[in-house]
């Protein structure tokens, strides 16, 4: 399977549904973690996610032949793209605020166009990526509220933890390129990966949390479990690693610019929220910063600026593309 610069429409349909599965996930966290460790929820999302999925490879018939290399990239997928940030986003957002955690998870896509220029050859990064990231970032903060950012320089520890976060995304997304290679469709991928990440996490919170002496929990926690588990992160895996497949570590990591604007339409539909200036100037900024990533707007207003007698002022007004400049 080829993997596309440019993504097409059914990928930026999955990218967005992704990014509601996502967005919701942090309205499911508000509710568990009134009733449950952090640690605990993070064991009960992948746990019961890696039941759903093998069960469903089960149904379907899908099989793998499993070896040690396999299960070495499973188990090294699952750290990155679960075990690490997973836990460090949990434990930052108990020493700062959530709204500020959402803007340095952002920055997944700029550590993702740096750790895919460095190991990849086809992800390379462009002046108009970059500065596509950097405009989406922006859209980001003004969307949650510059106001935000005053938390700056307080709980740093709690800050990089987060950083750390993002950039262990953004290392994931490159390392999960190597499925692809391995011909592993996205199911088997996101079972191994949410498996893996299980194996990992249920003992640690059955050691440090010991939830058999907890309450136990109302049904309405239950119900925010449940829903993390079966569609923040097995549904939301498979369409992950179909992005990731197709379109490469950059592109899909750009769902981090989109969550926060699942997250205000959600509010606004079923929460009665109101939309305020602020949502969208971001919007604005996120639909810039995409376009400019994506790079097809960019090569329509070149091709139609070009086809205007290639005048002296159209031409410095567009230049001419140098070689390697395509998005």
């Amino acid at each position: 399977m080829k993997l596309k610069r440019t993504m097409g429409a059914v990928e930026w349909l999955l990218l967005i549904t992704l990014s509601f599965l996502w967005g919701g996930s942090f309205f499911f966290i508000g509710v568990a973690v009134r009733a449950l460790p952090p640690l605990t929820i993070v064991a009960l999302r992948v746990g019961l996610a890696a039941i759903a999925l093998n069960v469903i490879v089960r149904v379907v018939g899908l099989k793998v032949k499993m070896n040690r290399r396999l299960w070495t990239a499973f188990l090294v997928m699952g750290l990155l793209n679960n075990g690490i940030p997973f836990s460090l986003i949990v434990w930052g957002q108990t020493h700062i605020a959530s709204s500020l955690a959402s803007i340095l998870n952002a920055t997944t896509p700029l550590f993702a166009v740096i750790v895919a220029y460095f190991l990849t050859d086809d992800e390379k990064m462009t002046r108009w990526r970059l500065a596509g990231v950097v405009i989406g970032l922006a859209g980001v903060v003004s969307m949650i509220g510059p106001e935000t950012l005053r938390g700056l320089g307080t709980n740093v520890l709690a800050q990089m933890a987060v950083l750390a976060a993002a950039l262990s995304y953004a290392c994931a997304g490159v390392f999960g390129r190597r499925f692809r290679e391995m011909d592993i469709a996205p199911l088997l991928t996101a079972t191994g990966q949410v498996t893996a990440s299980s194996l990992l996490l249920v003992p640690l919170a059955l050691a440090v949390d010991r939830p058999w002496t907890l309450p136990l929990p109302p049904l309405t926690v239950w119900g925010a479990v449940l829903s993390q588990a079966l569609f923040s992160t097995a549904l939301a895996y498979i369409i992950y690693f179909r992005i990731l497949a197709t379109a490469g570590a950059t592109n899909v990591s750009l769902v981090t610019f989109l969550i926060p604007i699942s997250a205000i339409l959600l509010g606004t539909t079923f929460l009665g929220e109101q939309l305020e200036l602020k949502h969208f100037i971001g919007m604005g900024l996120i639909g810039l910063g995409l376009a400019s990533i994506d790079g097809r707007p960019l090569r329509w207003l070149r091709r139609r600026l070009g086809s205007k007698a290639g005048s002296p002022d159209t031409q410095a007004l567009v230049g001419s593309p140098q070689p390697g400049s395509e998005v």
